[in-house]
């Protein structure tokens, strides 16, 4: 069956990220006595952010309230939206919105997904200009009832794109819940990228269709 939607993630695979989100996350954790390594952060990498800071609390040996897991995670999101705005960091992956028009000039569906609520999704969009005719729909975790590895916000994109079968639908990023999601949604490409947060060797233990070095492979295995 033909692709009809490229769901891509955002930091790590179409949003450059020289461990922003790792060091924001690691840096609100430091801020609340908790020093935590940055494999075991980027173990956490593409889930929703709140459910990534009870994970690695409950690492230490501690059950966390949610009162201090919002607590972190209020400050985890405050750093996050400082550097999305400020950081010269920030930019697209070298050819990410050329993919985009790539793919749409040719009848596909182009969305983006993350780990991030809404209001850090919306900062993003802002600063790249990928405001309008970009892309054809987004969705944050905090939109959905469950984020990856769950398969919610790739079915809530194909509702917004109006694609009802998930044979047509590819899913594209750089972590292992990202390939977990597309898996679990029964996508019918699952694409690694290996220039994101993880190698080659981490993502190839989990289940994909595809492993690529970049977001600019991904139309030559679409169209």
């Amino acid at each position: 069956m033909q692709i009809k939607l490229v769901v891509f993630d955002m930091a790590g695979t179409t949003v450059e990220d020289p461990n922003g989100v790792g060091g924001c996350l690691q840096a609100a954790l430091a801020a609340d006595g908790i020093q935590m390594e940055t494999s075991k952060v980027n173990a956490v990498m593409g889930i929703p952010k709140p459910l990534a800071i009870r994970q690695l609390i409950e690492d230490t040996g501690v059950v966390p309230d949610s009162a201090r897991v919002q607590a972190i995670h209020a400050d985890f999101q405050a750093r996050m939206i400082e550097y999305y705005k400020t950081s010269p960091d920030v930019r697209e992956v070298e050819g990410a919105e050329a993919v985009f028009r790539a793919l749409r000039s040719k009848g596909v569906k182009v969305a983006l997904d993350t780990g991030f609520d809404r209001t850090i999704v919306d900062v993003i969009l802002g600063r790249l200009g990928w405001v309008e005719g970009v892309v054809d729909a987004t969705a944050a975790s905090d939109e959905v009832a469950h984020g990856r590895p769950y398969p919610d916000l790739i079915l809530h994109l194909m509702g917004l794109t109006a694609v009802d079968d998930p044979a047509a639908v590819a899913k594209v990023g750089d972590t292992p819940s990202d390939l977990q999601q597309g898996t679990a949604a029964g996508c019918a490409f699952v694409i690694g990228v290996t220039e994101g947060t993880h190698t080659r060797e981490q993502l190839a233990v989990h289940p994909h269709t595809h492993l690529v070095q970049t977001v600019r492979d991904v139309p030559g295995l679409i169209l």
